[in-house]
């Protein structure tokens, strides 16, 4: 018996990154911006096929510009003609692209704080030629100001 599941597993797994876009794309409604320090996300992918992740980073005073626009690494481009911040909500709907492939349709709605966050995203990749929705949440919780002196804890 063929199982499909399996292929189709690796292009949900390379979701988990966009999730995290949309999960630091915003600022915080008490402030400009959120607050720099050592962070915990964890990124799920409740649907079709549930997959969690959660790591660790710095984000760097110089770095929350990088991390509110959604560009948290040099994989994705994403952009957001619709974004919404105020009185501690956000909304987000744009689309994010590999260098080399198409742009994939993105949004986000949640709720944050200076040191928390949620967010849950709806992601719309066509795989195997079909648009299938997918279904990501992210939390994040900020652990301290300042970052462990470990490679493991620098930001990627």
């Amino acid at each position: 018996m063929n199982r499909p599941f399996p292929r189709l597993a690796a292009p949900v797994l390379a979701l988990i990154p966009l999730a995290a876009a949309l999960a630091l794309a915003g600022p915080a409604a008490a402030q400009k911006a959120i607050s720099p320090g050592y962070w915990e996300t964890t990124n799920k992918v409740t649907s079709p096929f549930p997959v969690s992740k959660t790591e660790k980073r710095c984000i760097k005073p110089s770095d929350v510009a990088k991390f509110m626009e959604g560009k948290i690494n040099h994989i994705y481009t994403c952009t957001y003609p619709t974004k919404e911040v105020g009185a501690g909500k956000i909304h987000l709907q744009g689309t994010c692209a590999t260098r080399d492939g198409p742009a994939i349709p993105i949004s986000g709605e949640g709720a944050f704080t200076a040191d928390t966050m949620h967010i849950e995203a709806r992601i719309v990749p066509q795989i195997g030629g079909l648009n299938m929705t997918v279904h990501a949440t992210t939390d994040a919780k900020r652990l301290g100001d300042t970052c462990p002196d470990t490679p493991a804890a620098a930001e990627k």
